[in-house]
């Protein structure tokens, strides 16, 4: 089994690169973020005439998610229940014996501003519900684009950006309350590479020159690490023509009996 996640930036502007990847990558799931457009807008007979069924949550302009799956989505659920959002940033489904839950981590914008204490309530609720969801479902993965780095490997230059949005010791406090629910940084399963990062700004040559910020992030429940077979980033669609400054990240997992 495999799965997926990657920030699409747009789905309206990168939908052919979206289909080009899943014929080279058949995966069994795709996570997306960043849709960037409302419902009606949503593209399922593209995807549904390449072998996906689709669930979104999209929002025009801004945030949007959705999953791709080659199996039936059940349980569906938008959004983190109880917490009030009117941004689309989460869904969740079961799919083949797996509780997917993808989801698009609020920037925060700069520590001390509104977005920040946004994002910081945001990332309490959804600790709150994952730890529900995995008393529920012990096959559990959560992915998707975080916002957040661990620690200083995942950032190109750890002392110019101390402190900095996406470095900061509140969020990095967060992503270790989530590893203290029981779940395991895939990648960081199988020792990547030094310097494995996943999205790159688009500008002054970031990507070219790896300048960059690991913040998509695959993470599983203990029953999926034993599982778990491979993990890796595919960096060839950050070399296309209009690309996402995001990479996808794909994990692959024995099957859930």
């Amino acid at each position: 089994m495999q799965l997926a996640t990657w920030n699409i930036n747009s789905l309206t502007v990168r939908l052919p690169q979206v289909l080009d990847w899943l014929g080279a990558h058949p995966v069994d799931v795709l996570a997306l973020q960043e849709l960037k457009l409302s419902d009606d807008k949503f593209p399922v007979q593209a995807f549904a005439d390449v072998g996906y069924q689709a669930q979104w949550h999209g929002q025009k302009t801004y945030n949007g998610v959705a999953l791709l799956s080659r199996s039936a989505a059940t349980e569906v659920v938008k959004n983190i229940p109880g917490f009030a959002d009117e941004q689309a940033r989460v869904l969740s489904a079961s799919i083949a014996g797996v509780r997917v839950i993808g989801a698009y981590f609020p920037n925060g914008q700069a520590p001390g501003s509104d977005k920040f204490a946004y994002k910081m309530r945001w990332l309490d609720a959804l600790h709150d519900w994952v730890r529900s969801e995995m008393a529920a479902h012990p096959h559990l993965v959560l992915l998707g684009d975080y916002n957040i780095t661990f620690d200083d490997a995942d950032v190109w230059d750890p002392v110019g950006l101390v402190g900095s949005i996406h470095c900061t010791d509140e969020e990095r406090a967060q992503l270790q309350r989530l590893l203290d629910l029981g779940l395991h940084d895939a990648l960081r399963l199988f020792a990547p590479a030094e310097k494995s990062f996943t999205w790159w700004d688009y500008r002054e040559f970031a990507f070219r020159r790896n300048r960059g910020l690991r913040i998509d992030h695959i993470l599983i429940s203990k029953a999926l690490a034993a599982r778990a077979r491979a993990c890796v980033i595919d960096k060839t669609p950050r070399k296309n023509e209009r690309p996402s400054d995001h990479a996808p990240v794909l994990l692959t997992l024995d099957a859930v009996p």
